[in-house]
């Protein structure tokens, strides 16, 4: 593509990504309202939970189809998707509803940030990618500040439904810019007959049935969808094992770094994604605040994660990506065990150096593996290798949210049943809305409540510390080297395994 060609498609991908950051923060600090108004808070999860399933099964049939397709039409229907769910969700009227439309947004959202990504790999070396990490992590450093304010704005000053409506606008742009200047390389004829069509449903459907039965872990039902997934889950392994063209690079796998660049995001999604869903509701439910204020809690999470990402890319050039990893991981875990510690006296200021840390740690260690991957395979693959570890960091988040609601749900009903009130009739709705509140309801037993969703909180907040240092053994067992080392053990076969990387001082 010519310079100027470039530099539109550029713009448009910092769209997507302005988008899609604006998107988790606007709709995370707006959720607690939503939720009271559209029904009560026991399908507050399922919000999340529904988007980031959605999202998460086609992140990597995304990736293939457009190693077979090409990029733009594929980012066109990914653009379509999410805008379409996102008019939707404005439109909702009820909770089913919105869980729905999120469904819909989360279809087209499983695309877009992997293709944004794979996109900027196609374009730009690993020298040029990482002194332009400063130009796409000041578009996050933007929204981590505008989004979680703006979303606090609309819900207390104009209405929530415009926290979906704000997507249009730049959704339209970054379609327009990235149809009209982004031009792919000349596909293989025929290659549209080798997707792994087999491999995409079985992963879907498995994915699925997974969330499914652990959102109703305890009931009879749970252990059937467990076990369907498990039945679904060893297909997919057995069906990759054998098509041409599949789905999940199983022979990379084999590979170290791209084996622990996996696992790690699994992990580290689950422990931050939930927090970033959870923390909100713990602002205005028990902390009382409003909802701009419970937005502003979340933004020092995301400058840490935009101000370290920056930083950690630069120093890729001179430092090796186990180190990096490795710092950030345990700037994370530090962050999460402080996490741990809050409660209905809870420090505002503290709480929010916690979730600084949090997102520092992730802004050091996903860029650092997300770049040594991009290194160390084909061009040609390229899609197949960046949506894979986007792929596990969006099933981490999507595990993280439904397990954490679990939590949250279990030991919301087991604590009011031990202070003697009746979860069927005693309604967390009041602590976010008081025109929610029951006539005459007690300030103690609102007291109560308070009490008993804190500490039902603090539990989803050890969740994450237990997933945080599950995150830090595995980055320990990422091998040492550098970035630069890579290139020159890239595989000659697109699909096969790099070999180890040279090791060399870290």
């Amino acid at each position: 593509m010519s310079r100027n060609q470039t530099i539109l498609v550029t713009i448009g991908i910092m769209l997507s990504l302005f988008m899609g950051s604006m998107e988790a923060t606007v709709v995370a600090t707006a959720m607690p309202t939503i939720a009271t108004q559209l029904g009560g808070l026991e399908l507050y999860s399922w919000v999340f939970s529904a988007y980031m399933l959605a999202s998460t099964t086609t992140v990597p049939i995304y990736g293939k189809l457009s190693d077979v397709y090409g990029r733009r039409p594929v980012y066109a229907v990914a653009m379509a998707l999410f805008l379409f769910g996102s008019i939707l969700c404005g439109l909702a009227q009820s909770m089913p509803q919105l869980i729905a439309f999120r469904a819909i947004q989360g279809l087209g959202s499983g695309g877009l940030m992997p293709l944004a990504f794979i996109m900027i790999g196609d374009m730009f070396s690993f020298e040029q990618r990482a002194r332009m990490q400063g130009l796409f992590s000041g578009v996050w450093g933007v929204s981590s500040i505008i989004g979680p304010l703006l979303g606090g704005f609309l819900v207390d000053s104009v209405s929530w439904h415009w926290v979906f409506y704000i997507n249009v606008l730049p959704g339209l742009g970054a379609f327009a810019l990235v149809w009209l200047a982004w031009r792919d390389t000349q596909r293989e004829r025929g290659a549209a007959a080798s997707v792994d069509y087999a491999g995409a449903v079985l992963l879907s459907a498995g994915v699925v049935a997974l969330l499914l039965g652990l959102f109703e872990l305890g009931t009879p039902i749970s252990w059937g969808l467990l076990a369907l997934a498990a039945l679904l889950l060893v297909g997919l392994f057995w069906v990759e094992q054998r098509a041409v063209n599949p789905l999940l690079p199983l022979p990379l796998f084999r590979n170290r770094l791209f084996a622990v660049a996996c696992a790690h995001g699994v992990l580290a999604g689950a422990a931050v994604f939930g927090s970033i869903s959870f923390v909100p509701l713990f602002m205005q439910a028990v902390l009382q605040t409003t909802a701009t204020a419970a937005g502003a809690a979340l933004a020092p999470q995301l400058i840490g994660w935009v101000v370290a990402s920056i930083i950690g890319s630069r120093l890729l050039l001179r430092v090796g990506y186990r180190t990096i990893a490795l710092t950030g991981m345990v700037t994370l875990t530090v962050g999460a065990l402080l996490m741990t510690q809050i409660g209905l006296d809870a420090n505002r200021f503290q709480l929010m150096v916690n979730l600084a840390l949090m997102g520092i740690g992730m802004g050091l260690s996903i860029p650092a593996f997300l770049i040594a991957v991009q290194s160390a395979v084909r061009r040609d693959a390229l899609g197949t290798a960046t949506s894979t570890v986007q792929f596990s960091r969006s099933m981490g988040g999507a595990l993280g949210v439904s397990i954490m609601g679990l939590l949250l749900s279990s030991r919301l009903r087991s604590g009011m049943l031990a202070a003697g009130l009746d979860p069927t009739t005693v309604s967390v709705d009041r602590l976010i809305d008081p025109a929610a509140s029951e006539a005459g309801a007690s300030m103690a037993v609102e007291g109560a409540v308070r009490g008993i969703l804190a500490d039902a909180i603090v539990w989803v907040f050890v969740f994450s510390l237990v997933v945080s240092v599950g995150a830090l053994l595995v980055t320990l067992l990422t091998p040492a080297g550098r970035i630069a080392q890579l290139g020159a053990t890239t595989p000659d076969h697109a699909g096969q395994p790099a070999p180890t990387p040279v090791t060399g001082t870290d």
